[in-house]
């Protein structure tokens, strides 16, 4: 499994919604073309590649993690791409969580963080965590750096049950730093999870400029809402967006038993996926769209989700 860089943007609301296939991707650094056990670096090359996440499953959703790279056919506006980087291999990535700290968290926190403990169990123990809790403002959570490994369950327990949920919800303005944060990893695969009891009310982000800036990032995020049925400032459909834009997938638990499954899932999400990174074929400044395809069909009909596509470099970018 390649490395992946996550952040966890929790918001949650229980019924879990699968993105669809194929959206945004941002171009990094190229990759070398290597064996699949070998750690990219999306900093020291000349070129850049566009990074596709890819997520492939049965239809009664058990993962399939074992395809081989020539079963992987990936089209770019139609037009077939020459895949330079494959990775199915279960390495570190790094983790961002986003955590609502708003007052109207103050019942929930605790469930919030035993989903969040109970994420970091499930995943590879040398992932890079990093976590934000937000309400009227965003500050980081964990960590004099700011980051924590996966495995040491004691310290991150310790950083989210000292959260005191007050004040409003600043959620748009915590997804921007949090891809702010991600953009300091080298590794591959990133990803955000978010979760929230509800809508934004105190942020200077908009919603679209938020969307517009995951479309530019190689973060699946993943959105949990934890959403009272009374609540004016609920915004489902935000967090059914960012999943999908971003090959992610958002969950809508209603209580603490589905939020630990969601938590626990998104994890086994991330270390069964593939990582694949190909040449973009222009650098018009346009939106690309993207398909990804197993060949020769596979019998067991398999899912197949990652990012719709994404927005190639403009010409200037080469200057």
């Amino acid at each position: 499994m390649a490395k992946i860089a996550v952040a966890l943007l929790t918001l949650v609301s229980f019924s879990a919604h699968p993105a669809p296939p194929v959206y945004p991707v941002l171009l990094h650094p190229a990759l070398p073309a290597g064996p699949a056990q070998q750690e990219p670096s999306f900093r020291s090359a000349s070129t850049e590649l566009v990074v596709l996440p890819v997520v492939v499953s049965e239809k009664h959703g058990s993962y399939v993690s074992d395809l081989p790279r020539d079963r992987f056919v990936v089209y770019d506006n139609g037009r077939r791409m020459s895949i330079e980087f494959f990775s199915n291999e279960d390495s570190p990535v790094t983790i961002g969580l986003i955590i609502d700290a708003s007052s109207s968290m103050r019942t929930k926190i605790g469930e919030v963080a035993a989903a969040a403990i109970a994420f970091a169990r499930s995943s590879n123990p040398d992932d890079e965590l990093f976590a934000l809790r937000f309400n009227d403002d965003v500050r980081n959570a964990v960590g004099k750096d700011g980051f924590l490994r996966a495995g040491d369950h004691d310290a991150l327990s310790g950083a989210l049950l000292s959260i005191r949920p007050e004040g409003r919800t600043a959620l748009y303005d915590a997804l921007l730093a949090g891809l702010d944060r991600l953009d300091e990893s080298a590794r591959a695969r990133k990803a955000l999870v978010l979760i929230s009891d509800g809508g934004d009310n105190a942020s200077a982000a908009k919603l679209d400029v938020v969307l517009q800036r995951a479309r530019k990032s190689n973060a699946a995020i993943y959105t949990i809402g934890l959403f009272d049925a009374d609540d004016p400032d609920r915004n489902p459909g935000a967090l059914k967006s960012l999943a999908r834009d971003t090959g992610g997938q958002r969950f809508l638990p209603r209580s603490a038993g589905p939020l630990m499954t969601a938590c626990q899932h998104i994890a086994r999400d991330i270390r069964a996926g593939y990582t694949i990174g190909y040449a973009p074929p222009d650098r018009d400044g346009h939106f690309h769209r993207v398909r990804v395809q197993i060949e020769p069909a596979d019998p067991r009909h398999l899912d197949i989700r990652t990012r719709p596509g994404y927005f190639a470099a403009g010409p200037s970018a080469l200057r």
